[in-house]
């Protein structure tokens, strides 16, 4: 018996949903089935739509195969995404934004009510009360749990520094980073934020911290598994990493900017495609789950005045 059945909980709505894995892009289903069980702060999409979507701690993610894509708006409720953004997505309710994605299998369809009541909870705890989601994935009849995988690296001095971020990770995974508290809460240590707005600050925050995790050091492991030259991946690092970092830390992230610092002072002790990608997968981790604790934060009621118009022809 082949069949993959995984189950999806929100203890804290005390929700649980049944979900069956499938053979449409089966090397992302593998890599996810392989780390399993595991727990994560439950987002939702803030622009596409009826979507929840969580940081996934599975590496390969980055970078593994997915041969058939489908347009997010036209599949069934229920279906389940990963995607090279280290996210586990399941679609809902209407979706709006025309993206291709990459299946893995379906919600039972006796779970298609829990699941749209768990999205509208989630909702209103990322838009409104601010009380974390923590979602629990786990093979089902099976026991759940959480471990965040480690990567290990041959250079002393770059492994140092992987198990330094690695530990951070897990210290934050659950729990909300005191930097990015503070930050939402007004204390700024640098006083960025023009005639002491915070708001702005937040949303320049919000704005690289992202990108930092899904596009540079995500963009950087999918640039060496299709073989880009070491000499060419330590220069794109370089060019990518410092900027979007040192602004971070001017605006309060300090410990990414310390992380940050160190990875480029040690760049040319990475030698070979292998460490390479465990140092940028191990950092795009750390990137996305600061990322997805800042969209949790992100004061969005403060623009409840500001509502779509429907264009009338």
């Amino acid at each position: 018996m082949n069949e993959k059945l995984v189950e999806i909980a929100w203890p804290g709505l005390g929700i649980t949903v049944a979900a069956e894995l499938d053979q449409r892009n089966p090397a992302l289903a593998q890599c996810f089935w392989d780390a399993l069980p595991y727990r994560s702060l439950q987002g939702h999409a803030l622009v596409a739509g009826h979507h929840l979507y969580h940081v996934a701690p599975v590496h390969s993610l980055l970078h593994a195969p997915a041969e058939h894509r489908v347009d997010r708006r036209t599949v069934p409720d229920g279906t389940l995404f990963c995607s090279r953004l280290q996210h586990l997505g399941i679609k809902y309710g209407e979706l709006t934004e025309p993206m291709t994605a990459t299946p893995i299998g379906q919600v039972l369809p006796e779970h298609l009510d829990g699941l749209i009541e768990a999205g509208r909870e989630v909702w209103r705890a990322v838009y409104t009360t601010k009380e974390p989601v923590i979602a629990e994935v786990r093979r089902a009849g099976e026991t759940g749990g959480h471990r965040l995988p480690r990567l290990p690296v041959g250079d002393p001095q770059v492994n140092a520094l992987i198990s330094d971020v690695h530990a951070e990770t897990e210290r934050i995974w659950l729990d909300p980073p005191r930097e990015l508290v503070d930050l939402h809460q007004g204390r700024i240590a640098s006083r960025a934020g023009s005639y002491e707005t915070v708001l702005t600050t937040l949303l320049f925050v919000n704005g690289e911290t992202r990108p930092l995790g899904y596009s540079c050091y995500g963009g950087l492991v999918r640039a060496a598994i299709e073989g880009m030259p070491m000499p060419w991946l330590r220069q794109m690092t370089r060019l990518l990493a410092h900027t979007p970092a040192e602004f971070l830390g001017y605006c309060g992230l300090d410990t990414l900017w310390g992380f940050t610092r160190r990875l480029l002072d040690n760049l040319d002790r990475v030698n070979d495609h292998v460490d390479f990608m465990s140092v940028m997968a191990t950092m795009a981790l750390y990137c996305n789950c600061l990322g997805g604790w800042n969209l949790h934060l992100f004061p969005w009621e403060a623009g409840d005045s500001l509502r779509r118009v429907e264009a009338h022809v």
